[in-house]
């Protein structure tokens, strides 16, 4: 535990160094990582805005190249979500017979139920939500969304998600303040986008 903390406060400086030891790899890299976070319901527990925001705010230190950075993440993101939209159609709740730590029937019931709350925009909006972020496609193919609705949503959040938070770290990730506390902004950022999938669960038990 203590080593998987030490990890999320000094996020960037590993990335950093990771950066350092595999070169031009490191795009791929991260490639991967958004890809599966967001393309397999397997791996919800892989980080996503934390990793967006810290490559962004490295890209402005000269580490990553910001444009080629955010292209590439918009692409694994919206190839994540095509791919978890297909196994919902073909695999749809059966591959949630049991109930394991990385196939959770609560993840999937809980996704379910924000996605008939808020339709179509989920697809949006879970950007935000660790976990929701990873369901919500394999959801929509399971309600077999039209496809080009899908698509238009699918494409309007990985661009809006990877955007907003790749260059605002870009643009902040020399401030004084924020390369001097950008473990706590990590931080923030991490509490911030799991605090509203928690009260919306709370929410979902009391009622």
């Amino acid at each position: 535990m203590p080593n998987i903390i030490n990890f999320i406060l000094h996020f960037d400086q590993h990335l950093a160094q990771l950066a350092m030891q595999y070169g031009s790899w490191m795009y791929a890299i991260l490639f991967l990582i958004v890809f599966c976070e967001t393309g397999l319901v397997v791996t919800p527990f892989l980080p996503g805005d934390s990793l967006i925001f810290a490559a962004g705010a490295l890209a402005s230190r000269g580490v990553f190249d910001i444009h080629l950075l955010v292209i590439l993440l918009v692409s694994a993101a919206f190839c994540g979500d095509n791919v978890n939209y297909f196994l919902g159609r073909k695999l749809g709740v059966k591959a949630f017979t049991l109930d394991t730590w990385f196939l959770r029937q609560k993840y999937l019931r809980y996704t379910e139920h924000f996605y008939e709350e808020h339709g179509g925009t989920t697809l949006i909006l879970a950007r935000f939500m660790p976990i929701v972020r990873t369901f919500a496609p394999f959801v929509a193919g399971i309600g077999h969304m039209r496809y080009p609705r899908f698509l238009a949503f699918s494409i309007t959040g990985a661009v809006f998600w990877v955007c907003l938070l790749g260059y605002t770290s870009f643009w902040f990730g020399n401030v004084p303040f924020v390369k001097e506390h950008f473990s706590w902004v990590v931080m923030g950022i991490i509490v911030l986008s799991v605090l509203p999938p928690l009260v919306k669960l709370v929410r979902v038990r009391i009622n």
